[in-house]
């Protein structure tokens, strides 16, 4: 499991990415873009409790309008699981954040949210 000083430069919390990539999942164009949009954001507040939950309730809120019920039961244990993690300081770094994936197993970042945090960073336009 990965623990805080496993990656220090993720302790800094970039809020304007954060922003840009949680304004883009709510202005996306179709359900797969409105996923990877929050799973970046996941990626990028990973070590930060408040935006932490803010991406899962969100993630929820997309289940639920989506009607993915598997979805939906996996982000409210991801909420219930926040505050344990920031507690004990055990988060799986890199983890997108979806219930597709173990709430508890750190990962390499995939190419495609490296790209949207990368252009969110620089403040580029996303590709359509």
């Amino acid at each position: 499991m990965a623990t805080f000083t496993d990656l220090p430069s993720a302790r800094r919390f970039d809020e304007t990415t954060h922003a840009r990539l949680m304004h883009e999942a709510k202005e996306a164009s179709s359900i797969e873009q409105a996923w990877l949009y929050p799973e970046a954001a996941h990626v990028v507040r990973q070590l930060h409790i408040k935006p932490d939950l803010q991406t899962h309730a969100h993630m929820l809120g997309l289940a639920w309008r989506t009607r993915e019920r598997s979805e939906a039961a996996g982000q409210v244990l991801r909420l219930a699981l926040v505050p344990l993690g920031h507690l004990s300081g055990r988060l799986p770094l890199g983890n997108p954040g979806r219930s597709t994936v173990s709430a508890f197993e750190p990962l390499p970042v995939r190419p495609d949210l490296a790209d949207l945090i990368a252009q969110a960073r620089t403040g580029e336009t996303p590709a359509a």
